[in-house]
């Protein structure tokens, strides 16, 4: 096969054709064309006259042109044009085409597919049974010889895994080989067959054990890709800021790669929160980020991922090493203590610095904070002020740690009753060694039960208790312990409150009570209390005998799926990080911890794979083979027709010549030409032009006929793809419910870009407000004061009611400010509840979307509006408010995928069921509202017709 760059051609003699072409020019020009014909009367003048000389015309160069591109067209088709043409291998025998199939390929997973393709296409034609692998997920038994056509069927269900293959892979090949040895696997000859072999083009233990496998049993040719993978390292916690490393295959020249930082608003929708370059000097294979982020910030990452890159190399999710909790600490009376050793709170600064945020101040000013813990140091009493606000952040989910000491060791409280912020009733004094309670000698620790949150962690010896606060007998005491002395007495003790909890220590924080802060003990307790985070790995000692859930997990191009029908892993497999089948990377949980175990690792080798001279290496080419001969006959044959009718038009064949006669003449074949078109390109043209994937891309025409024919939503596009794509679902998700619930029967939404799109079209609009969403130019304004005068309405949501509600509290609120600002806008009030929204269809008093509580801001009600006898409402006449201001993020409560499935979540169980349900109810009274005006407050005219009437 002769090819021309990436076209080839299976007969490419016939292109000598193309030679021709200079001689049908000067034929084409020597013949001139068909004479007009035209009567005139005056001609019976010229009768008898004869010319001497006569001249013809020339055909046109245009459509010289024509006939010379159409007659080029036919011998190109016929020369048989291949796109992408891929070497013809012979070959005979079985054929094993083996693919890594590891996250290093699934950046050009497609391109690696098209070349199987076309591999298979080849075995195809030469008759060769195939059987293909991979090397990361090797079926059970041996290779499966069948024909190309059945694996060509099953090609597109094969995936890369997010696994590297093992560093025993190649003995693992060489025993999946095994029984293919012979008929009886009993010592035959093994069976012979060729090896195509797409690898990744990592190097790793185990690569040469599999070639020399593959190599026993025939030739082996190895096809590989020049992309350069980039991988990204787990994050790690440095001094503050987050530190970021990104490593490359090959050290090429000098290049950026931008790196995300993913996580969870407070709505709970994901964003990015944090962004940042990477630069490789040329000649590097590594290059670092930092970033410096606030701790709230900081604390909802949930993974970071490299730009632009598709595999689960390029995804590095977050655990407790990065989520560094808020602790607040005080300290009772004077914690200004003479020596730095002997002050309440050192021990527990030394021990909560390098892993968790410390914030001082009051009790009220760290409960304003909101932190995850609060620790008391020998606090006896909680202010009366601040009690129902501690309570308060308790039950929501706050831990509350107290450590004894003499304070609370001489108050009387807990005493007769039990305090809401100790877990237990306390007695008076306490006990110390040589005291009227005296123990004698110092007390060590007892083993800490199953039940225990500290189980498995080794005591000290070291460890002695000297005094301690006791605990007054309860029924619920035993239930409440955690921690005891070898004696039985109670050290720690704990009691839920709500979704939190009080947890007391009997002993002081400071090394007053006992040697426990001077241990790694005290640490290791305070990790286990969820009060820090352990800012490394832990080892497989510490996670011996655990079993740990997967949460999420990643596929092999990078993406989350739930992991809640995976196996358990045990924890020493989890300490060991090596990703694969049967842990593959994701976020594990073992009670409130979690533990990231990443695709790649900083300990991960990333070097090319250096292969042996005999060995044939190939790169992946351009992909699969494409025939172009039915497009270049099909354009020679539209070209043909063409000039029949170009000729039949200089030759006044359709009605005259000139611009008059041809359109006279294609309104004559036009029809004609359509159905030649229609029925040698398969499917209708016009139905193809119809069928636009998008209606966002469609032509302006288009977009008239759709808006003017049909009742159609609109969003305005903010230049935030994820918010357009929530906007869009949402009015989908409207546009469905208004279908099945009310006569308006709404064709798919629009997006509309206010710059340039018309807006009289559409009824509504629905504006979601970004923070840094650009503001409309002069013109835009000037289409949307039109727009609005002419009694169109336009929602616009903030989406923070969550955080700040409606207003200038909130980035978004102060952008709405900037953009309202310019719009002619009446004046606006709460939505009061004789308002019309609260009737058109159904009967409502909030109006909820994915957060409820919001105000909602409509036109404000005329001044002299008044309520008219016997009805609950007021006369507001029949205008429609022009505008809806909220934030209570609409879309997102009525937003449905491809498959009619709610996107997001609303509140939690039946209430949040119920709360969507009038988030979409809100939807179709305000849709009611646009499409039928106030027609419902028409009832406030009902006693004076029936007066009228004599009813």
């Amino acid at each position: 096969m002769g090819a021309i760059g990436a076209i080839g051609f299976a007969s490419p003699w016939l292109l000598l054709g193309l030679l021709a072409l200079p001689v049908l020019w000067l034929v084409l020009r020597a013949v001139p064309p068909a004479p007009i014909r035209r009567r005139f009367p005056g001609i019976a003048l010229l009768l008898g006259l004869r010319d001497d000389e006569s001249q013809s015309d020339r055909t046109p160069w245009w459509l010289l042109l024509l006939r010379s591109l159409a007659v080029a067209a036919l011998i190109v088709g016929f020369a048989g044009p291949v796109l992408n043409p891929q070497a013809q291998r012979t070959g005979q025998g079985p054929l094993l085409i083996l693919a890594d199939g590891s996250w290093a390929d699934a950046a050009d997973w497609n391109r690696r597919l098209d070349r199987i393709e076309g591999l298979l296409t080849e075995a195809g034609r030469a008759g060769r049974p195939v059987a293909m692998a991979l090397l990361t997920d090797l079926p059970v038994g041996g290779p499966e010889f069948q024909s190309a056509e059945a694996w060509r069927k099953r090609l597109a269900g094969l995936v890369p895994n997010p696994w590297l293959p093992g560093d025993d892979s190649g003995d693992a090949l060489a025993q999946w080989l095994d029984p293919a040895a012979g008929e009886d696997g009993r010592g035959a000859a093994p069976l012979r067959f060729e090896t195509f072999w797409l690898s990744d083009g990592l190097a790793r233990d185990g690569r040469r054990a599999a070639l020399s496998a593959l190599s026993a049993r025939g030739t082996v040719t190895v096809f590989e890709s020049g992309r350069n993978v980039q991988v990204l390292d787990p994050p790690e916690f440095d001094a503050g800021a987050i530190r970021l490393t990104v490593r490359r295959l090959h050290p090429t020249e000098a290049a950026e790669v931008g790196v995300t930082g993913f996580g969870l608003d407070p709505g709970g929708v994901e964003r990015p929160l944090a962004t940042g370059i990477a630069a490789f000097e040329a000649g590097q294979d590594r290059a670092g980020v930092t970033l410096a982020l606030p701790p709230e910030l900081r604390n909802r990452i949930t993974r970071f991922q490299l730009d632009g890159q598709r595999s689960a190399g390029a995804v590095s999710l977050t655990d407790d090493a990065l989520k560094r909790r808020e602790v607040g600490m005080l300290a009772g009376g004077d914690a200004r203590e003479a020596l730095q050793l002997l002050a309440p709170l050192h021990y527990l600064r030394q021990a909560l610095e390098p892993t968790a945020d410390l914030i001082d101040g009051t009790l009220g000013d760290m409960l304003l904070a909101n932190p995850d813990v609060i620790i008391l140091a020998d606090v006896a009493r909680i202010p009366e002020g601040d009690a129902p606000a501690l309570q308060e952040w308790i039950e929501a989910g706050g831990l509350l740690l107290r450590f004894a000491g003499p304070r609370l060791a001489a108050s009387d409280v807990a005493r007769d009753a039990e305090d809401p912020f100790l877990p237990v009733r306390l007695r008076v004094g306490g006990r110390t060694v040589g005291g009227a309670m005296s123990w004698g000698k110092p007390k060590t620790l007892s083993a800490f039960d199953r039940e225990s949150p500290f189980f498995g962690l080794e005591i000290p010896e070291e460890v002695r208790v000297n005094a301690q606060v006791m605990a007054q007998p309860d029924p619920d005491l035993p239930r409440r312990v955690i921690a005891a002395l070898e004696d039985g007495t109670p050290l720690v003790t704990r009691k839920p409150v709500g979704q939190g909890q009080v947890v007391l220590v009997h002993v002081t924080a400071n090394a007053e009570w006992s040697t426990l802060p001077l241990s790694g003990l005290f640490v290791q307790m305070l990790e286990r209390l969820a009060v820090s985070t352990r800012p490394s790995q832990p080892d497989a000692s510490e996670l011996e005998g655990t079993t740990w859930s997967p949460e999420i997990l990643l596929d092999g191009f990078g993406e989350k799926r739930d992991g809640g029908d995976a196996a358990g892993v045990e924890g020493a497999r989890i300490a060991g990080g090596i990703t694969g089948p049967d842990m593959p990377p994701g976020l594990y949980a073992g009670g409130d911890r979690r533990i990231a175990v990443n695709a790649v690792r900083a300990e991960t080798p990333l070097a090319p794979v250096a292969w042996p001279a005999g060995v044939r290496v190939e790169g992946l080419g351009g992909g699969a083979e494409r025939d172009l001969k039915a497009p270049f006959l099909l354009a020679a044959l539209l070209l043909l027709l063409a000039d029949v009718l170009a000729s039949l038009w200089i030759g006044g064949r359709l009605g005259g010549a000139g611009g008059a006669g041809l359109g006279r003449g294609i309104g004559r074949t036009g029809a004609l030409l359509i159905a030649l078109v229609a029925g040698l390109g398969g499917e209708p043209a016009m139905l193809r032009a119809q069928a636009t994937p998008d209606r966002e891309v469609a032509t302006d025409d288009s977009r008239a006929i759709l808006a003017t024919s049909e009742v159609v939503l609109a969003h305005v596009l903010t230049g935030d793809t994820r918010v357009d794509e929530v906007a869009r679902a949402g009015l989908s998700g409207l546009s469905q419910t208004l279908f099945q619930r009310t006569s308006i029967e709404p064709a798919d939404p629009i997006a509309v870009d206010v710059e340039r799109d018309e807006l009289a079209f559409f009824p509504f609009l629905y504006w979601p407000v970004t923070a840094r969403q650009p503001l409309p130019s002069p013109a835009a304004y000037g289409r949307l004061n039109r727009y609005l005068r002419s009694g169109g309405m336009i929602l616009f949501d903030t989406r923070d009611a969550d955080i700040g509600g409606f207003g200038s509290a909130t980035p978004e609120g102060r952008r709405l400010q900037q953009i309202a600002a310019p719009l002619d806008v009446p004046p606006l009030e709460p939505l009061p509840r004789d308002h019309v929204l609260t009737r058109t269809f159904y009967l409502l008093q909030d109006f909820p979307g994915r957060h409820a509580g919001g105000p909602v801001w409509v036109e404000a009600a005329p001044p002299d509006a008044e309520q008219a006898e016997g009805m609950p409402f007021r006369n507001l006449n029949d205008g429609v408010t022009p505008v809806v201001i909220g934030g209570n993020d609409w879309a997102a409560a009525w937003a449905i995928d491809a498959g009619g499935n709610r996107m997001f979540r609303v509140g939690s169980g039946f209430a949040g069921e119920r709360q969507r349900e009038m988030a979409l109810r809100f939807g179709v009274n305000l849709l009611m509202h646009v499409l039928t005006g106030n027609y419902k407050s028409d009832q406030v005219h009902v006693p004076a017709l029936l007066d009228r009437l004599g009813q």
